[in-house]
Protein backbone atom coordinates (compact mmCIF):
# COMPACT_ATOMS: atom_id res chain seq x y z
CA UNK A 1 0.00 0.00 0.00
CA UNK A 2 2.73 2.76 1.01
CA UNK A 3 4.58 1.60 -2.49
CA UNK A 4 1.57 2.52 -4.18
CA UNK A 5 0.74 6.02 -2.65
CA UNK A 6 4.58 6.58 -3.31
CA UNK A 7 4.23 6.26 -6.76
CA UNK A 8 0.68 8.01 -7.09
CA UNK A 9 2.47 10.71 -4.88
CA UNK A 10 5.93 10.90 -8.04
CA UNK A 11 3.13 10.66 -10.80
CA UNK A 12 1.37 13.81 -9.05
CA UNK A 13 4.82 15.46 -8.74
CA UNK A 14 5.24 15.02 -12.44
CA UNK A 15 2.25 16.28 -13.49
CA UNK A 16 2.59 19.41 -11.31
CA UNK A 17 6.18 19.89 -12.59
CA UNK A 18 5.13 20.20 -16.26
CA UNK A 19 1.10 21.43 -16.39
CA UNK A 20 1.40 24.03 -13.61
CA UNK A 21 5.18 25.07 -12.61
CA UNK A 22 5.20 26.31 -16.11
CA UNK A 23 1.54 28.28 -16.21
CA UNK A 24 3.33 31.45 -14.99
CA UNK A 25 5.99 31.10 -17.28
CA UNK A 26 4.15 31.90 -20.40
CA UNK A 27 5.30 35.13 -22.30
CA UNK A 28 2.30 37.77 -22.33
CA UNK A 29 3.54 40.76 -23.76
CA UNK A 30 1.90 42.81 -26.41
CA UNK A 31 4.56 41.78 -29.25
CA UNK A 32 2.17 39.64 -31.32
CA UNK A 33 0.18 43.06 -31.32
CA UNK A 34 2.95 45.34 -32.08
CA UNK A 35 4.51 42.42 -34.45
CA UNK A 36 1.51 40.46 -36.15
CA UNK A 37 2.62 36.95 -38.27
CA UNK A 38 0.84 34.75 -40.45
CA UNK A 39 1.98 31.37 -41.98
CA UNK A 40 3.29 32.16 -45.13
CA UNK A 41 1.97 29.74 -48.30
CA UNK A 42 5.44 29.82 -49.84
CA UNK A 43 6.64 28.02 -46.57
CA UNK A 44 7.31 24.14 -47.32
CA UNK A 45 9.15 21.22 -46.13
CA UNK A 46 11.84 21.16 -48.23
CA UNK A 47 12.81 25.03 -48.15
CA UNK A 48 14.41 26.66 -45.22
CA UNK A 49 13.29 28.61 -42.70
CA UNK A 50 11.64 32.22 -43.37
CA UNK A 51 13.11 35.01 -41.75
CA UNK A 52 12.33 38.88 -42.07
CA UNK A 53 14.79 40.78 -40.06
CA UNK A 54 13.61 43.56 -37.91
CA UNK A 55 14.95 46.73 -36.69
CA UNK A 56 14.81 46.25 -32.92
CA UNK A 57 12.96 49.44 -31.84
CA UNK A 58 11.70 48.52 -28.62
CA UNK A 59 11.85 45.62 -25.62
CA UNK A 60 9.16 43.92 -23.96
CA UNK A 61 8.87 43.41 -20.21
CA UNK A 62 8.40 39.86 -19.01
CA UNK A 63 9.40 39.59 -15.41
CA UNK A 64 12.89 40.54 -14.85
CA UNK A 65 13.70 40.04 -18.40
CA UNK A 66 13.58 42.73 -21.42
CA UNK A 67 12.43 40.59 -24.48
CA UNK A 68 13.93 42.26 -27.74
CA UNK A 69 11.64 40.91 -31.31
CA UNK A 70 14.86 40.39 -33.85
CA UNK A 71 13.08 38.74 -37.17
CA UNK A 72 9.89 37.34 -37.75
CA UNK A 73 10.81 33.27 -38.19
CA UNK A 74 8.81 30.62 -39.40
CA UNK A 75 9.78 27.32 -40.10
CA UNK A 76 8.45 23.66 -41.28
CA UNK A 77 10.10 20.90 -40.21
CA UNK A 78 10.27 17.18 -38.93
CA UNK A 79 11.33 17.09 -35.60
CA UNK A 80 14.28 15.58 -35.16
CA UNK A 81 14.29 15.20 -30.98
CA UNK A 82 12.63 16.67 -28.29
CA UNK A 83 14.09 17.70 -24.62
CA UNK A 84 12.06 19.29 -21.88
CA UNK A 85 13.19 21.21 -19.00
CA UNK A 86 12.41 22.22 -15.75
CA UNK A 87 15.05 23.93 -14.04
CA UNK A 88 17.82 26.42 -14.76
CA UNK A 89 17.04 29.97 -15.13
CA UNK A 90 16.33 29.29 -19.09
CA UNK A 91 13.87 27.35 -18.37
CA UNK A 92 11.52 29.87 -16.73
CA UNK A 93 11.28 31.24 -20.27
CA UNK A 94 11.54 28.21 -22.47
CA UNK A 95 10.79 24.73 -21.03
CA UNK A 96 11.39 22.46 -24.85
CA UNK A 97 13.99 22.25 -27.22
CA UNK A 98 13.40 20.76 -30.64
CA UNK A 99 16.08 19.97 -33.06
CA UNK A 100 14.56 20.33 -36.56
CA UNK A 101 15.06 19.22 -39.75
CA UNK A 102 14.21 20.76 -43.44
CA UNK A 103 15.46 19.42 -46.75
CA UNK A 104 17.47 16.44 -47.00
CA UNK A 105 17.53 16.60 -43.01
CA UNK A 106 13.30 15.63 -43.38
CA UNK A 107 14.02 12.68 -45.31
CA UNK A 108 13.54 9.84 -43.42
CA UNK A 109 15.83 7.52 -45.58
CA UNK A 110 18.61 10.23 -44.40
CA UNK A 111 17.98 10.46 -40.78
CA UNK A 112 17.72 6.92 -40.50
CA UNK A 113 21.87 7.10 -40.69
CA UNK A 114 22.15 9.66 -38.32
CA UNK A 115 22.64 9.44 -34.77
CA UNK A 116 20.97 12.61 -33.10
CA UNK A 117 20.65 13.45 -29.33
CA UNK A 118 20.29 16.26 -27.28
CA UNK A 119 21.61 17.33 -24.09
CA UNK A 120 22.49 20.89 -22.20
CA UNK A 121 20.64 22.74 -24.09
CA UNK A 122 22.11 21.31 -27.82
CA UNK A 123 22.08 19.29 -30.39
CA UNK A 124 24.47 16.59 -31.58
CA UNK A 125 24.77 14.60 -34.33
CA UNK A 126 26.53 11.61 -35.44
CA UNK A 127 26.95 9.14 -38.28
CA UNK A 128 29.54 6.09 -39.84
CA UNK A 129 29.27 8.04 -42.72
CA UNK A 130 27.58 10.75 -44.56
CA UNK A 131 24.50 9.96 -46.38
CA UNK A 132 24.27 13.68 -47.67
CA UNK A 133 27.16 16.28 -47.54
CA UNK A 134 28.29 17.34 -43.78
CA UNK A 135 27.16 21.14 -45.03
CA UNK A 136 23.53 19.84 -45.80
CA UNK A 137 23.51 18.05 -42.54
CA UNK A 138 24.44 21.64 -40.43
CA UNK A 139 22.42 24.16 -42.33
CA UNK A 140 19.45 22.11 -42.97
CA UNK A 141 18.74 21.44 -39.08
CA UNK A 142 19.14 23.28 -35.55
CA UNK A 143 18.14 23.14 -32.10
CA UNK A 144 15.68 25.17 -31.41
CA UNK A 145 15.06 26.70 -28.49
CA UNK A 146 11.05 27.67 -27.74
CA UNK A 147 9.20 30.29 -25.88
CA UNK A 148 5.96 29.55 -25.70
CA UNK A 149 4.00 33.25 -26.31
CA UNK A 150 0.26 32.19 -25.00
CA UNK A 151 -1.17 29.16 -23.08
CA UNK A 152 -2.75 27.65 -25.92
CA UNK A 153 1.10 27.55 -27.86
CA UNK A 154 2.35 25.97 -24.66
CA UNK A 155 -0.22 23.25 -25.05
CA UNK A 156 0.24 22.39 -28.14
CA UNK A 157 4.10 21.81 -28.15
CA UNK A 158 3.51 19.71 -25.38
CA UNK A 159 1.30 17.39 -28.05
CA UNK A 160 4.71 17.60 -30.10
CA UNK A 161 6.74 14.30 -30.68
CA UNK A 162 9.74 13.10 -32.63
CA UNK A 163 9.21 12.16 -35.80
CA UNK A 164 6.11 14.75 -36.14
CA UNK A 165 5.88 17.77 -38.98
CA UNK A 166 5.54 20.50 -37.66
CA UNK A 167 4.98 24.43 -38.80
CA UNK A 168 6.28 27.22 -35.97
CA UNK A 169 5.80 30.68 -36.45
CA UNK A 170 6.57 33.52 -33.99
CA UNK A 171 9.87 35.68 -33.89
CA UNK A 172 13.51 35.22 -32.86
CA UNK A 173 14.46 37.31 -30.07
CA UNK A 174 17.32 38.19 -27.62
CA UNK A 175 16.27 38.40 -23.77
CA UNK A 176 18.28 40.28 -21.34
CA UNK A 177 18.21 40.76 -17.35
CA UNK A 178 18.88 43.33 -15.12
CA UNK A 179 21.52 41.93 -13.06
CA UNK A 180 23.23 41.37 -16.94
CA UNK A 181 22.63 37.76 -17.65
CA UNK A 182 21.60 37.77 -21.00
CA UNK A 183 20.40 34.76 -23.86
CA UNK A 184 20.99 35.63 -27.60
CA UNK A 185 19.52 33.73 -30.87
CA UNK A 186 21.26 33.05 -33.47
CA UNK A 187 20.20 35.15 -37.04
CA UNK A 188 21.62 32.36 -39.49
CA UNK A 189 21.19 28.49 -40.13
CA UNK A 190 24.96 28.13 -41.87
CA UNK A 191 26.55 28.80 -37.70
CA UNK A 192 27.26 26.33 -35.18
CA UNK A 193 28.27 25.28 -31.73
CA UNK A 194 27.78 27.46 -28.94
CA UNK A 195 25.52 30.58 -29.59
CA UNK A 196 23.88 28.56 -32.67
CA UNK A 197 20.66 28.01 -31.71
CA UNK A 198 17.64 30.00 -32.05
CA UNK A 199 15.93 31.41 -29.17
CA UNK A 200 12.64 31.27 -30.81
CA UNK A 201 9.61 32.76 -29.32
CA UNK A 202 6.53 30.70 -30.90
CA UNK A 203 3.37 32.50 -31.58
CA UNK A 204 1.82 29.72 -33.42
CA UNK A 205 2.15 26.20 -34.19
CA UNK A 206 0.67 23.66 -36.18
CA UNK A 207 1.44 20.25 -36.43
CA UNK A 208 1.22 18.30 -40.32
Amino acid sequence: MWLRLLIILGILWFLQQWFFVTDALVVKTNILADYPVAFSTKLTLSQAPIQDNIEPQQAYTFQQYQITPLARFQVEARVLSRTNYSSGREAELSPVDLALGWADMSNPDVLAQIRIRQSGRFYFWSVDSFPIPRQAIETNSANMHLIPATETVKKALRQIDEGDTVRLLGYLVNIDASDGWRWHSSLTRNDTGNGACELFLVAAVEQI
